[in-house]
């Protein structure tokens, strides 16, 4: 019995350890996720017994697992999300216990039309994690990372018509090269979207790999001397793909406009004393945020907001990379005047 117990800590210690390694590498392990600014999206939003949680971005479910704790069996929980396939495991992991539940799939631009048809006129919490969930970036097949070849598909949502590879066959040269500086932030913008347009004449762009070596072309570099200044540098530096991808995907899912309908209908969504909180992990998405509370504290749509975006602790960054440039910005509406 004793040497059971040492080879089922053995083998618990060997996974740990995989999962610390595959962490180390801005991966997680197969079918898992790792939850950002968890503590700190709890401790600002503060869901009370009894109160209606809306997730925006399901995913995993961490996330609403941990408000469905403090709601309480007389809380609701509502989860929203795009991806089909992951809403219904994650409605099969967690649909039971804890509070009522109702799932949605959809997008949260659409969160106005969910509590109507929930029959509500408000929820307490709005919550939104606008990251890419780890299961979905470690699926090849789906194309949204830089890291494993595969479709260049990068839809969230698969009743969307248009694919990755088909914008990158219809934009023009100057769409392109807009969408890559205004959505990722990406310094040779033009360039990429010159040799993407003169590479489709020749042959459609399909697959990651191909993106993948389309980018270090333009960039006058190859994979292998990308790697030489990776072990040459300290810190390390972003893969000179990661951009392109970051802003291709941002575009087939509208990621933009959808954030932009969120805000706008947020306010009138709270109940009076309710709480928005939303996650963002590019500077665009961060600015909208952070403007859209801004204008909504002017109004009064808000009576409180962030002053500044909270960011993850050392201690996070080191055991989940991915969350390094998470921002985490707030806003609670006023509450209701007792007479």
């Amino acid at each position: 019995m004793l040497g059971k117990e040492r080879n089922n800590n053995r083998g618990r210690g060997r996974s740990r350890k995989a999962g610390e390694t595959l962490r180390a590498k801005g991966k997680t392990a197969p079918g898992t996720h790792v939850p950002v600014l968890l503590e700190e999206v709890l401790a600002t939003l503060k869901p009370q017994p009894g109160e209606i949680v809306v997730d925006c971005t399901l995913g995993y479910g961490t996330h609403a697992v941990a408000f469905a704790k403090r709601i309480g069996s007389d809380g609701r929980l509502i989860g929203l999300d795009m991806d089909g396939g992951e809403l219904a495991k994650t409605q099969r992991r967690i649909g039971k216990g804890r509070c009522r539940k109702s799932f949605h799939h959809a997008n949260f631009s659409e969160i106005a039309e969910v509590l109507k048809a929930e029959q509500l006129d408000g929820c307490d919490i709005i919550f939104a994690d606008l990251g890419v969930s780890s299961m979905q970036v470690d699926n090849a097949a789906r194309g949204i990372s830089y890291k494993s070849d595969g479709p260049l598909d990068m839809r969230m949502d698969q009743r969307t018509e248009s694919t990755g590879a088909d914008l990158l066959m219809s934009l023009s040269e100057e769409e392109l090269s807009t969408a890559l500086w205004e959505l990722s932030d990406e310094p040779d913008h033009a360039r990429i979207a010159e040799w993407i347009v003169n590479q489709r004449r020749v042959t459609a762009i399909t697959q990651v790999s191909q993106l993948v070596r389309l980018v270090f072309n333009a960039k006058g570099m190859t994979e292998r001397t990308w790697k030489k200044q990776q072990k040459a540098s300290r810190f390390g530096s972003l893969h000179p793909a990661a951009r392109s991808f970051q802003a291709l995907r941002i575009l087939v899912n509208d990621e933009m406009g959808s954030l932009r309908k969120l805000l706008e209908a947020a306010p009138s969504c709270l109940r009076p004393g309710g709480r928005i909180g939303i996650i963002s992990f590019q500077s665009g998405e961060d600015r909208l945020v952070k403007e859209a509370f801004r204008r909504g504290n002017n109004n009064e749509s808000y009576e409180t907001i962030s002053k500044d975006a909270i960011r993850p602790r050392t201690k996070e960054i080191v055991t989940n990379p991915r969350c390094s440039s998470a921002r985490f910005r707030w806003g609670k509406t006023h509450s209701l005047e007792v007479p």
